[in-house]
């Protein structure tokens, strides 16, 4: 608020110095020049009522997670407030004869200024977050659909600062496996337990609501410990992104919402792959042309590599990629399990003796992919969307892992700007569905110009 306060009194300043010294888009009669000094009341009013208007919006209040565009809304909102009421006092009261404009260059400057602050605050709050800094340690209790939809959200937006230490979960088959990074801590009864040995400060309730009395007991347990509990309803186990809330006359109506990708959503992600397709195998021609070279002369064999993979709802169809292994290396792979760096069901190896010479370079930065723009063009993949997984892993898939075959497979995805051979499978699948359920135009182009520079310095790629 002492932050705001000053940048609301540096805009009222430059307002008065672009209007009367200045003078944009309208002069000023010699009669209407005002010192900076007679709009000290004034300033000094509509800073208080601008402070009041914010903290009434909602702006002060601690949320994680919350956009830059949702404070800017709310700064908007309790700005158009403070100014309306400053202009009706002023030309009300009349004890001058203030310039509106001086009004529209206060607005305009306020947004700016608090909008350039906040934009600081948010960039360096997600830079020490990622870092481990400035994050919060919580504990999730449940470990089924709405467990892993907040661990997922969790692994997709780092710049929440949530350090999840583990989930507890009574469910035999839920509660004693990994998920990812995501600790299996136990049964519920270790909630205690684990609250103090890893120092949790927040515990986030996913259980289902049938089961309404252990909750309200895991929360009073939360409350004994001074540890701020918070519940998820799981909505009768309906993914919480597709719920919408509306009310008749107070009364809170709720249903589903129509899913990201309908038939118009399909249809704009289907003209931009091929758009970029077409695109990308004109501009990359000539980088095809020298990889070919390059293959052919490191190693017999064909240049382009077709595997067999699971696509859009179990469906089958073969990728194309530059070969960067020695011919006949799929019948290898029997002999090199042992030698497996990917958690289960993926096969990756860093150091992979079946590559060819050329293979690591083309594997780092990606180039072994660019054929896949024939797939793209074809409506067997996107740019964007989950990784194509292999019919021998596809067996292996737990029920919620299949939810990542509902879309198209991608060359990219929010797996690969997070850390590509360096995540687990299990939080591949997470943020698979979290693309799923968040899909819309703007993050594919935001992914999509996200995985150039990552591309480049090849960072997790084997």
């Amino acid at each position: 608020m002492l932050l705001d306060a000053g940048l609301i009194g540096l805009a009222c300043s430059l307002s008065w110095y672009v209007r009367y010294q200045l003078r944009w888009f309208r002069g000023v009669e010699p009669s209407y020049y005002r010192d900076l000094s007679a709009y000290g009341p004034l300033f000094a009013g509509l800073t208080v009522v601008l402070l009041l208007a914010f903290n009434a919006h909602g702006v002060y209040q601690s949320r994680r997670g919350t956009s830059w565009i949702d404070e800017m809304f709310r700064i908007g909102s309790g700005t158009m407030i403070g100014i309306v009421l400053a202009m009706a006092v002023t030309f009300g009261l009349r004890p001058l004869a203030f310039s509106r404009l001086l009004f529209l260059y206060d607005s305009v400057l306020i947004l700016i200024l608090l909008g350039m602050a906040r934009g600081v605050r948010h960039g360096l709050e997600t830079y020490l977050r990622k870092r481990g800094l400035n994050v919060k340690n919580i504990l999730i209790i449940g470990a089924g659909e709405m467990g892993r939809a907040v661990m997922r959200t969790i692994v997709a937006r780092p710049q929440l600062g949530y350090h999840v230490v583990g989930f507890l979960d009574n469910d035999p088959e839920d509660g004693r496996t990994d998920i990812g990074r995501f600790k299996a801590l136990g049964g519920l009864e270790r909630l205690e337990i684990v609250v103090k040995q890893e120092q949790v400060q927040e515990v986030i309730i996913t259980l289902p609501w049938h089961s309404q009395p252990i909750i309200v007991e895991l929360m009073h347990t939360c409350e004994k410990l001074r540890v701020r509990s918070r519940v998820v309803p799981d909505m009768f186990q309906l993914s919480l992104s597709r719920v919408s809330v509306d009310d008749l006359s107070g009364i809170p109506l709720i249903g589903l919402k129509a899913t990201r990708f309908t038939e118009t959503g399909r249809l704009t992600k289907r003209v931009l792959d091929l758009t970029l397709a077409v695109l990308g195998m004109l501009l990359f021609a000539p980088v095809f042309l020298v990889i070919a070279i390059l293959i052919r002369l490191d190693s017999p064999g064909p240049v382009l590599f077709r595997q067999e993979r699971v696509g859009l709802k179990g469906g089958s169809f073969r990728i194309v990629k530059f070969r960067s292994m020695k011919e006949g290396a799929e019948r290898q792979r029997g002999a090199l399990t042992d030698l497996n760096q990917a958690s289960v069901p993926l096969f990756k190896i860093r150091d992979d003796p079946r590559l060819t010479r050329v293979g690591p370079w083309l594997r780092r930065v990606s180039l072994d992919e660019l054929p896949q723009l024939l797939n793209v063009i074809r409506g067997e993949m996107s740019l964007v969307g989950p990784r194509p997984g292999l019919p021998e892993e596809v067996q292996q898939y737990k029920p919620w892992h299949r939810q990542r075959l509902d879309v198209l497979p991608g060359i990219t995805g929010l797996w690969q700007v997070s850390g590509r051979s360096n995540i687990t499978f299990d939080e591949m699948c997470l943020l698979d569905i979290y693309y799923i359920e968040n899909w819309s135009l703007a993050m594919d182009l935001t992914l999509i110009s996200r995985t150039i520079p990552r591309v480049f310095i090849g960072r997790g790629a084997y």
